[in-house]
């Protein structure tokens, strides 16, 4: 499904490139887990201009309304269910592409009409102005303490604006992982089996797909997807917590590290070899994965939300979904992995049954079986719970494992993209732009990511 951008201006809001799977039980299991530590939702909080709150749905008729994104059709799929479960709750879903969604978030969230529910990959400053529904009374609740404590951080925001901590204000529908598609029939033409156990094995993968004159690596940066490619390398080279601490706003945490600075050269290197489209800069999302359904290259980042529509593109069998590799033979896998996050705005008129709605999710079986067929994502909840079936050897399966593997390495980590507000359109978007096209160095990229974050926590 992921991330498109948001045009450069006033508001924007940075794209959430989405907002990843060997026994598949264990896979969803484990899915979605440690993120960054957190501290507990603090129970007294007020959800609510009156405070109050119910763990009931309305008996009466009401019509939630959903502002959610295009081409993320799961929410359809979980309001029909709903709807045939509790007939008196009706949905109104409203989209808009990605880029608007984002830019428009603030004015949606607060206007005298805004939705129940809304797609909101970044906080940013909605937090601080009161914006949001405060979710720890609903947390406390509905025993969403159950749940994987990591899989709901980065939902998190403390009254000083750092995520990781403080209460709760979104859930996810669905909990993502990141790797790389593999083109089988290339791959088998190529002699190249199973997953590449380092960074240096996967760039000769790379070189000898193009002896071979196949494309490496299809890749798109119109809309900065290519960040995918990118943050795979930085999560490589150094302490995930250092990257983890940055992109919650802790204090004092910088993206100016030797971590990114070999992640940006490698990148680069990549590009200047010929491994990316020569028009890298002219493809979007939606063309990358369209090309790679395709069989326009051996290798693509991206997420477990492409896997289920992969599979039905190429036909089962002709991709297999692997993580990107580690630095060092042996190494702990790290790769990003966040909820497709919804908030409930804090002038939502059905704020209960939204977070009854939420709850349903991740509870009701029927729901949970819709998380993954949809969307190849985990659908979070209780490790407890009875977990959804999925087809052995589809990619859904291969991503759910890759999952559990990320997850038993603690190896989860949020997208660089949800740092700030903007930086994925004002900052990530533009310079790997140039960065790919050898008009900026990788120092210069990664001061200037660097400097962009800076100025937007300064306000």
């Amino acid at each position: 499904m992921a991330h498109k951008s948001n045009r450069p201006g006033e508001g924007r809001r940075a794209a959430s490139l989405r907002s990843w799977r060997p026994a598949v039980t264990a896979a969803i299991a484990v899915s979605g887990l440690v993120l960054a530590g957190c501290a507990p939702g603090s129970p007294e909080a007020s959800p609510t201009a009156s405070g109050k709150v119910s763990l009931k749905l309305p008996s009466d008729k009401i019509t939630i309304k959903i502002q959610d994104e295009a081409g993320f059709p799961v929410t359809d799929n979980l309001a029909d269910e709903f709807t045939k479960q509790h007939p008196n709750v009706t949905f109104k879903v409203v989209r808009d592409s990605f880029a608007n969604l984002t830019a428009n978030a603030p004015r949606l969230l607060a206007s005298a009409d805004a939705p129940d529910l809304i797609r909101l990959p970044t906080m940013g400053d909605t937090v601080k102005d009161g914006l949001l529904t405060n979710l720890d009374p609903y947390f406390k609740g509905y025993g969403w303490d159950k749940f994987s404590a990591g899989q709901l951080a980065a939902s998190r925001m403390s009254a000083e604006g750092v995520r990781g901590e403080g209460s709760l204000y979104q859930m996810g529908l669905g909990y993502s992982v990141t790797g790389i598609y593999v083109n089988q029939k290339y791959a088998k033409r190529l002699g190249l089996s199973g997953a590449p156990s380092t960074i240096a094995e996967l760039e000769r993968w790379m070189a000898k797909a193009k002896a071979a004159k196949i494309l490496p690596v299809q890749i798109g940066m119109q809309d900065g997807v290519g960040t995918f490619a990118l943050q795979s390398l930085i999560n490589q080279y150094g302490d995930k917590t250092d990257l983890v601490n940055w992109m919650f706003n802790k204090p004092d945490a910088t993206f100016d590290t030797e971590a990114s600075l070999k992640g940006a050269t490698t990148f680069k290197k990549w590009a200047d070899a010929g491994y990316f489209p020569s028009d890298v800069n002219a493809i979007n999302y939606t063309t990358m994965v369209s090309n790679f359904q395709a069989g326009k290259g051996l290798l693509m980042f991206d997420g477990n939300w492409d896997a289920a529509k992969t599979d039905k593109a190429m036909g089962e069998g002709a991709a297999r979904f692997v993580l990107a590799p580690p630095a060092t033979a042996g190494g702990a896998h790290v790769a990003m992995g966040a909820a497709n996050s919804f908030a409930i705005p804090a002038k939502a008129k059905h704020a209960d049954a939204a977070a009854f709605f939420l709850d349903w999710i991740h509870t009701d079986p029927k729901a949970r079986q819709i998380v993954v067929d949809v969307t190849g994502a985990s659908p979070g909840g209780d490790p407890s719970q009875k977990l959804p079936k999925v087809k052995d050897g589809s990619l859904i399966a291969q991503a759910l494992a890759a999952s559990a593997k990320v997850g038993s390495d603690d190896g989860f980590v949020d997208f660089m993209a949800n740092s700030t507000a903007g930086i994925y359109a004002g900052a990530f978007q533009p310079y790997e732009q140039k960065l790919l096209t050898r008009r900026m160095e990788p120092k210069a990229f990664v001061a200037a990511i660097q400097e962009y974050y800076a100025k937007e926590l300064a306000g």
